[in-house]
């Protein structure tokens, strides 16, 4: 910061929501996380046998009536219904009196990578057999990747700044980086931020599978499947669920008494501008998106203690995020705590970067991090502290979270524990 510059005002998290094959709430995810456990199992939701993959992340005996009224319920598809549950948590969990806010300063930004797939598919089952009458008035309202931002928002009242992110698996890193950028402006004083995804249908699978994308040797061994950074490593394991934070000016957070997690230190995005599905072998994109994100929180590399990784356990990427935090942090690497929270929780696609910011959040309040599970083989070209297979209790000041999506977009947040 030059001598004429004005400090950023500072953001923080003051909420958690979460729903997720390893939970339904925040601390319920976190403590399974802690404790290695994996949610992944073989498919139940369709016939997996077609498919080359048979295991999936799922979100078990959710009921979305619990958050939603019946009807709403019908005329929206499950990745809004994860969101609204994991929104609502996050704003009881922040102790928010909606009746005493400004309702034109909270905005909503949840980002999806796909949005309402599942109503997509039904919807062209039931032309294709009955024709175009059979097509629900509700169809297109409830697929757009913008609508689990807008029913949050309209249920909870929220006029200021709303609209879904769509960058693939960095969709829900964005959507926090972007109500960061709305918070320092002075717009707003409460934003409610994170990503939503509910992509375990037959359409999504045949594509990630024909795309051989999705681990294919582990069928008989669902829990073995997502094993980030291990040399045996074949592919992700598609998740699904939402992650919301509720982020707050500092001074707005103060002033009516709440609990604070930590800060929103800084953030960054930029694009690889290499391929459609294949990240940079050099990692170049991400290097660019780490280093101006430290930037952004005036963070020195050798301050970050650990790094919730994108870690999705695909050949190419793990290698390139690797070369990436190596080429960033220099000697520090070798320090750095790093692992993948996708080894437990599959990849939820563009909710993944909410989950696993909140991964780091809880990692900062709590001085423990959440292991990288089947890491059994290493890698030479994975060569990191990747917290095998165990939880590691360390104290945790300032952590990281990266995320990198189809189309070359990457994602860094930073997140520090907050100056007493």
């Amino acid at each position: 910061m030059t001598a004429n510059q004005q400090p950023k005002p500072k953001v923080v998290v003051t909420g958690l929501g979460a729903i997720t094959s390893l939970g339904h709430d925040a601390q319920s995810f976190w403590s399974n996380l802690l404790d290695g456990k994996s949610g992944i199992g073989r498919v139940t939701r369709f016939d997996p046998g077609p498919f080359t993959c048979k295991v999936a992340s799922e979100v078990i005996d959710f009921d979305p009536s619990q958050f939603m009224d019946a009807k709403e319920v019908r005329r929206s598809d499950p990745f809004t219904h994860y969101a609204m549950a994991a929104a609502k948590m996050a704003i009881e969990d922040s102790d928010l009196d909606l009746n005493a806010v400004d309702k034109e300063r909270i905005g909503v930004i949840i980002g999806s990578g796909i949005g309402g797939i599942e109503t997509l598919e039904k919807a062209a089952i039931k032309m294709a057999a009955g024709g175009p009458r059979k097509v629900s008035p509700f169809m297109i309202p409830s697929l757009i990747a913008n609508m689990a931002s807008g029913i949050v928002a309209i249920e909870i009242g929220a006029m200021g700044p709303n609209f879904g992110l769509v960058s693939a698996c960095s969709s829900a890193s964005h959507s926090i980086g972007e109500s960061l950028k709305l918070l320092r402006s002075g717009g707003v004083d409460v934003m409610i931020a994170g990503g939503s995804e509910a992509a375990v249908t037959p359409l999504a699978f045949a594509g990630f599978c024909s795309a051989r994308a999705m681990s294919t040797s582990f069928n008989d061994e669902p829990q073995r499947a997502s094993r980030p950074f291990d040399a045996k490593r074949d592919g992700f394991i598609m998740g699904e669920g939402s992650g919301i934070l509720i982020l707050e000016t500092l001074e707005y957070a103060r002033a009516r008494g709440a609990r604070i997690y930590c800060e929103l230190a800084g953030y960054a995005a930029s694009s690889d501008a290499y391929h459609i599905t294949s990240p940079h072998p050099e990692g170049s994109g991400l290097i660019l998106c780490i280093r101006k994100a430290l930037a952004d929180a005036d963070i020195n590399p050798k301050e970050i203690d650990y790094i919730n990784a994108h870690g999705t356990s695909t050949i190419y990427n793990d290698k390139a995020e690797t070369k990436a935090i190596r080429d960033v942090f220099g000697d520090h690497a070798d320090k750095l705590l790093v692992s993948s929270t996708k080894s437990m929780t599959g990849h939820l696609l563009g909710a993944a970067g909410a989950i696993e910011a909140i991964a780091a959040i809880k990692a900062i309040e709590t001085g423990q991090v959440p292991p990288t599970i089947n890491y059994e083989n290493p890698d030479p070209d994975c060569d990191l502290n990747y917290v095998p297979n165990e939880k590691v209790c360390a104290p945790i000041k300032v952590a990281m979270s990266n995320n990198m999506g189809f189309g070359g977009h990457n994602a860094s947040i930073v997140l520090r524990a907050l100056e007493k």
